[in-house]
């Protein structure tokens, strides 16, 4: 199984990005997806999460601000992030809850980040 994050990019304060989140591999099931972040000099923190009952959840922070959703046909995780703002810069990392065919359980699985860079 493999998470292969992307859309990342430099980005002016107050604009938009897209991220995506391309599950593949052997997969049975796709539980809950997740969105997190790690800025410089700060540690790992969870900016969105989207449960299989498709209710989403954010921190303040980020409430108004970024969207989690997922396409089932595509195994891919979307984040879209508007309003953006410096403090938002960091590597975003997508992780979901799955059970592959090999496992007989499931297990959170990582993707690599991709790098946002929002300027002044």
């Amino acid at each position: 199984v493999q998470l292969q994050a992307s859309g990342g990019g430099l980005v002016q304060a107050g604009g938009s990005l897209r991220l995506s989140c391309k599950v593949s591999g052997a997969i049975f099931s796709i539980n809950t997806v997740t969105w997190h972040r790690q800025g410089p000099e700060k540690g790992r923190e969870l900016v969105a999460t989207l449960n299989s009952g498709g209710n989403a959840v954010y921190p303040d922070s980020m409430k108004g601000r970024f969207t989690i959703s997922r396409d089932n046909g595509k195994n891919t995780v979307y984040l879209y992030m508007n309003n953006l703002k410096p403090e938002d810069t960091a590597v975003y990392y997508c992780a979901a809850y799955l059970k592959s065919d090999s496992v007989s359980q499931f297990e959170w699985n990582w993707g690599q980040g991709t790098q946002v860079t929002v300027s002044s």
